[in-house]
């Protein structure tokens, strides 16, 4: 006997929040993928893909369901909080613990696609059976699924991930989907049969997600150590990516989204040849411009060069320059650099920096033509960061240096990854007169590359240091122009990085998938 009277709003309230979770748990595995794998564009793919194959898959199986769809649409509630709240923990679990990621990564996906595929198919029977009226039932019903995944997709980016980070949004995600079926079992008592078991499972798996939101950070710690060599004395996921600070003895290590940015240890090996061998080899140091480079310990080798009046630090991450900053074992390393007052900080991207600076000429915010431009940017991992790695972008370098000016670039490696260095070598040259490709040997990173890129020849025999340091001496100078036979290109054509063929991203990722 059905008790209690059918509420049609109840339902188009509980349509908008399963779909909004529904995008959310999308995005989630898509950026965990990412952070974990690489290749945000392939994660990305696969998990949209595969996740609406599932949808189709669990819309043809509602077709089976013939009767009780209240309990059923109880159940499914229950089973995509469950596992769409947990969904985080597993593939952190599953990247430490499990040879083959992927393999748990689709089984997660097809089991809360399939779960979520019914969801609306039961609503809309549900609503079709109670009120009548199909039509309107389907445009309602629809109206209110977009609006919710609209709703999803902007919270995701902009409030959940960047404020709660991986486990805490999921399991506040996955409370939101067992709280609907708490909502479904209290509002459409008369119509559940099994009410006293659903109320049962859905208020503990509901105290389970709550816990876990409580004790994130202790899960996260937990989780995250076992990703690290080293003790995690501090992680924070920004806006824009994932910061964690690791300590053993005297050893200092920042990763960014998973990837060494330096090791106290040996760090001043690769400061000092990004730097010092571009500030040799230019006419004029006194305008210095570094891209990227926010943890300050390119700008404290550039401190060395008393003549240098001004320089810019473009980082888009204000937090990294923030932490680096502050942190007394980062702020003791970088010896103080990011309070010099030659130092003026801009928190934007590097590319639209370039352009607006460039355009700008003369006008107020400029910041002049620059004399040696430094770009410490990270690996071209992604999509977004092979942009700063194009051929445009260093036209943009080009125009913003000086008519004698200097650059330099990290490159990735010429061993690890020897499609990449080169194919950066060979974008540079695309825009510069002159090229001189350098390597250096860093403990923490391996074999590790650079292009020196100029307007003017530089003599690379006759180079004289201007500055020596714990490392780079003159004596071994020439030696860092010089390349092994393993080391050179490997590949008889290798094609320039633009932004509509973005060539290496695909070079970069071949070369991570060969050293796994």
């Amino acid at each position: 006997m059905k008790e209690g009277t059918f509420s049609y709003r109840r339902l188009m309230f509980t349509t908008f929040i399963i779909s909004g979770c529904s995008i959310i748990y999308e995005l989630l595995i898509s950026s965990v993928s990412s952070y974990l794998l690489g290749d945000s564009i392939a994660q990305f793919s696969i998990t949209i893909g595969l996740y609406m194959c599932a949808m189709g898959m669990g819309s043809y199986l509602s077709k089976y369901v013939r009767t009780e769809l209240f309990d059923w649409f109880v159940f499914v509630e229950i089973g995509v909080g469950i596992l769409g709240g947990t969904s985080s923990l597993l593939l952190f679990l599953a990247n430490i613990y499990v040879q083959s990621y992927q393999l748990v990564m689709y089984l997660e996906i097809i089991l809360i696609g399939m779960l979520v595929g019914l969801e609306i198919p039961l609503l809309t029977r549900i609503i079709e059976e109670n009120a009548g009226n199909l039509r309107i039932t389907l445009s309602s019903i629809f109206s209110f699924d977009y609006i919710g995944g609209l709703a999803g997709s902007i919270a995701f980016p902009l409030l959940l991930l960047p404020q709660l980070g991986y486990f805490s949004t999921a399991f506040l995600v996955g409370s939101l989907n067992l709280g609907i079926s708490l909502f479904i079992l209290v509002s459409y008592r008369g119509y559940i049969r099994m009410f006293s078991m659903w109320r049962l499972v859905s208020g503990l798996a509901c105290v389970f997600m709550v816990l876990g939101m409580l004790f994130s950070e202790n899960v996260a710690s937990g989780i995250e150590q076992g990703l690290y060599r080293d003790k995690v004395i501090l992680r924070e996921q920004t806006p824009y990516q994932k910061l964690v600070v690791t300590k053993h003895k005297d050893d200092i290590r920042l990763f960014i989204n998973g990837n060494i940015q330096f090791s106290s240890k040996d760090e001043y090996r690769y400061h000092e040849a990004l730097v010092h061998i571009p500030m040799s080899a230019a006419k004029s140091r006194r305008n210095v411009l570094v891209l990227g480079g926010g943890d300050g310990l390119a700008v404290r080798e550039i401190l060395k060069y008393p003549e240098v009046e001004k320089i810019v630090l473009v980082d888009l991450d204000a937090r990294v320059v923030d932490l680096c900053r502050t942190n007394q074992d980062i702020a003791a390393l970088n010896q103080g650099s990011l309070d010099s007052p030659k130092l003026e900080i801009r928190s934007e991207d590097a590319y639209g920096y370039l352009e607006n600076n460039y355009r700008n000429e003369g006008g107020e915010g400029y910041d002049g033509e620059f004399d040696v431009i430094i770009t410490d940017l990270p690996d071209p991992n992604s999509e977004s960061l092979n942009k700063l790695y194009t051929d445009l972008f260093y036209r943009l370098c080009s125009n913003n240096l000086t008519e004698h000016g200097v650059m330099s670039v990290q490159s990735t490696s010429p061993y690890y990854a020897a499609d990449a260095y080169w194919c950066i070598n060979k974008t540079v040259g695309q825009e510069f007169p002159y090229v001189y490709p350098y390597h250096v040997q860093v403990p923490s990173f391996g074999d590790w590359g650079f292009q020196l890129a100029s307007k003017d020849k530089v003599s690379v025999d006759g180079l004289e240091l201007q500055a020596e340091g714990k490392f780079l001496n003159q004596s071994g100078l020439r030696g860092l122009f010089l390349f092994a036979e393993d080391e050179k290109p490997r590949r008889d054509r290798l094609t320039a990085n633009t932004l509509s063929e973005p060539r290496l991203l695909h070079y970069y990722l071949e070369a991570e998938k060969d050293w796994e």
